[in-house]
Parts: structure tokens; C-alpha cells; sequence
């Protein structure tokens, strides 16, 4: 929280401005103060005190038919009462030589009899309803353009019952998300940030992004999705971190193509350190979610836990997963050519879920059908590969297991080994 207080008469003041200023020794960063957006929807919830008012200024509908949005006019005053005591709110805004706005702000007074005995109760009352609020509302997923975030509501279906992963691992990482979501306390005794930060690595098709948005509806966070490849540099980077809120869930695709000189990115293997665990990221309830196709080529130091805590492999299909797809998208749990794909699968033979799935939505009205196109793929992916199909052969990569999938130890031949295995990363 920033603000500057003073004191005339028998009242004091306190001033919320919405931006804080960071400076560095190359350029000013700035981000959104956050206390300032806290406000900002507490004073929403005081909408029906806000009609009686003499200079109640913009109302208007939000993505929701019953959400309203305050806009309270320039020097607008915002009455509220707590234990007792009259307080106000002042919304102020200023503007330039041009008539463009600079800076939003407001400013709080009370009496000062009454400044020991409400404002750290008054404060925190406003932090547990703006998070009441915050709660309620509707997901949204940021992007970045022309050097600021963007937003649109995020309105993904995924869920983990959707998911096409191991049972017994989609439950651990459940618990996982769970234990972490009621670990503030604990974070805090151990003096560490509360964040936690995830690796999906696989083929293309196998589900990562499927996987994002059903962590981000599962744990109720809003998504950043960062291209690195629009960052300038390394001060852009801790820019953009600085203006995420709490609460949410940040994406970075492709990590392979950054720290391999594939892209047009322009920022350093230490300007990326510092934006997965250094001094500017100690914004709380903060998810991070790093995905790659390949992970050999990433330096060591990127991976040690602290960066990424949990890796999870996530592998072309395999029986059981085409046995969910089918469960999924065609309402069957058997059927007469199951025996034909499980033998073609054990000959080698094989494609991504996405693949598989979309085989299936096409053909939907026919399992039959759709089941004979997915063995005819099958088919031709094995011959494309060298395989013999569909004799049945033993293959050179046995399916990960539960446990291999979150340490590593079922990935393909070459690939190393996660630091800790999954229990061992859980650190809640």
C-alpha cells in the first residue's frame, strides 16, 4: 500500500494512488497498486449507498447482466461507516496540460479520534470484502499488446474430469492445488513467496493447454499469457510481472524456443531467472506454468526447484488414454474393435491425443465409424514410422507410470531425470 496521510483540524487523510513507481537503474516500472484496485471494488459494493448521492456519476453494465461497474466522478465523495465511525472517500483525478488523465487516486479521511482504533481493522475489512468480490467474478484471460496487458473474459470449459491423463496422477495434482491453496500461513512462517511453478513438457497435441485451463477453473485464477517473443527486454519483462495481480495463473509457451535463440526474444538467461524467482516476484497466490516440447536442451538452472517445482511429462496416446478419449467423446467404455487398437498400440503405432480426438468429434454419430478411423490413422502412423502393423510387438518406450510421469523416470530414453520426485516437490 502507498499513501501519503496528513492531518487538518480534527480529521486525517490518507491518499490511494493506482500506480506504484519502481525505479531501476535503466528505466522507471511501474504497476498497478493493488490496494488501490481493493478499493476501487469495495467502494462498488457500496453501490446502494451510492444511488442516494447528489453526484453519483457513471453506472454501467458489466459482462454480466448483473454486474455494475462505479465510475465515480472527479472529487465524487463516498460515504461509509466502520465500528461506528464516519469515514470518506474522495476520488480523485489528474489530468495534464492536454486534458489527459495521469493518475487516479483516492483519498480516505476520518476523524482522528477514531484513526487507532479503526484503520488496521478498516484496511483489513476492506482486503476480506474486495476478496469476497474478487472471488465471485468471472474469470479472465491477459494478453499482451502494444507494450500493456489485455483482457477478455476466460470462459474455457477444460476441467480436470475432461482431462485424458492418469487417474492416480490428476488426483495427486488435485491434492497438490488443494494443499497449496490453504498454505498462506505456512508460506509465510517459512519466509517464502507463495508460488508454485509447473513444467508440461511433451509432444505437441498432448494436452498442456487443456491442462493450463483446467488448473486456472480449478483454482479460480485469472490467466497471463505471456509471448516472450513481444517483450523488448529484460526491464519489459519485470514490467509486466510487476502489473500481474494476485490470484493468478501466468503461462509461458514454448520455453525451448527462448532459452535455445529460436526467437526474437531479447532477453537474458538472467533476465528470465529473475522473472521466475527473483526479488520483483513476491506477488502471493501466484501460479506459474512453463511449457516446452523438449526439455533436454534448457539449462540445469532453469529447472532446479525454487523455478519449477513440478515437471509433468505429457506423452503421445496410449490405450488407456484413447480408452478415456472414447469415454469422453463417443459415450463408450467398450466395444468390439477395442482389441484391434489396444494390438495396434502394442505394435508401436501411435498419435497424439489431439489427433485422436479429433478423429472422434468428427465422427461422433458413429462410434463405429470413428473407431475405424482411428485404427485406419493408427495404421498409417505405424507404416509412416516403420512399424509393423499390426503385428504386435513389444514397444521401445513403456507408457509412463503415475509416479514416472511427475518425476521423470518414465520419460523417452535421453531425457533427464526431474531434480525430485512429486511428493518431494510439493513443499506445502
Amino acid at each position: 500500500m502507498s499513501s501519503a496521510n496528513g492531518q487538518t483540524g480534527s480529521t486525517t487523510a490518507f491518499t490511494f494512488t493506482n500506480t506504484l513507481r519502481f525505479l531501476s537503474l535503466t528505466i522507471p516500472l511501474s504497476r498497478k497498486n493493488q490496494f488501490y484496485r481493493r478499493v476501487s471494488l469495495y467502494l462498488n459494493s457500496l453501490l446502494p449507498a451510492l444511488e442516494d448521492s447528489d453526484f453519483t456519476n457513471l453506472l454501467s453494465a458489466g459482462n454480466k447482466p448483473n454486474d455494475i461497474l462505479l465510475s465515480p466522478d472527479d472529487h465524487q465523495v463516498i460515504r461509509d461507516t466502520f465500528l461506528g465511525a464516519r469515514v470518506s472517500w474522495l476520488n480523485n483525478i489528474q489530468r495534464d496540460d492536454k486534458n489527459q488523465v495521469v493518475s487516479h487516486s483516492f483519498l480516505l479521511r476520518f476523524k482522528i479520534k477514531d484513526k487507532r482504533r479503526i484503520l488496521e481493522p478498516y484496511f483489513q475489512h476492506i482486503h476480506s470484502v474486495s476478496d469476497d468480490i474478487q472471488h465471485r467474478k468471472e474469470l479472465r484471460i491477459h494478453y499482451y499488446s502494444n507494450a500493456k496487458w489485455k483482457s477478455v473474459p476466460f470462459n474455457h470449459p477444460a476441467s480436470f474430469d475432461s482431462l485424458v491423463i492418469d487417474p492416480d496422477l490428476k488426483t495427486k495434482i488435485q491434492s497438490e492445488l488443494e494443499t497449496f491453496l490453504d498454505s498462506k500461513q505456512y508460506y509465510n512462517k517459512l519466509g517464502r513467496v507463495w508460488k508454485r511453478s509447473y513444467l508440461l513438457y511433451g509432444p505437441s497435441g498432448t494436452g498442456k493447454s487443456s491442462f493450463i485451463a483446467a488448473v486456472a477453473n480449478f483454482v479460480e485464477y485469472d490467466v497471463y499469457n505471456l509471448n516472450l517473443s513481444q517483450v523488448v527486454d529484460d526491464a519489459d519483462l519485470s514490467g509486466l510481472l510487476l502489473q500481474t495481480s494476485c490470484k493468478s495463473l501466468i503461462v509461458v509457451e514454448d520455453l525451448d524456443r527462448y532459452v535455445s535463440g529460436k526467437s526474437r526474444a531479447r532477453i537474458s538467461s538472467s533476465g528470465l531467472l529473475n522473472f521466475m524467482d527473483g526479488i520483483l516476484n513476491f506477488q502471493g497466490e501466484r501460479i506459474m506454468i512453463f511449457t516446452t516440447s523438449c526439455k533436454d536442451g534448457i539449462d540445469l538452472a532453469l529447472l532446479r526447484p525454487g523455478r519449477i517445482d513440478v515437471h509433468i511429462y505429457f506423452p503421445m496416446c496410449n490405450f488407456n488414454s484413447f480408452k478415456s478419449l472414447a469415454s469422453n467423446y463417443l459415450g463408450i467404455k467398450e466395444h468390439k474393435l477395442f482389441p484391434q487398437v489396444e494390438e495396434i498400440f502394442q505394435s508401436g503405432a501411435t498419435m497424439s491425443p489431439a489427433e485422436i480426438s479429433e478423429l472422434m468429434l468428427v465422427n461422433r454419430s458413429s462410434p463405429s465409424r470413428a473407431l475405424k478411423s482411428v485404427i485406419s490413422a493408427l495404421q498409417l502412423s505405424g507404416r509412416n514410422a516403420g512399424k509393423v502393423v499390426p503385428m504386435v510387438c513389444e514397444s521401445a518406450v513403456s507408457p509412463p507410470t503415475p509416479r514416472s510421469m511427475a518425476e521423470d523416470a518414465g520419460a523417452p530414453p535421453g531425457r533427464r531425470r526431474c531434480p525430485k520426485s512429486f511428493e518431494n516437490c510439493t513443499g506445502c
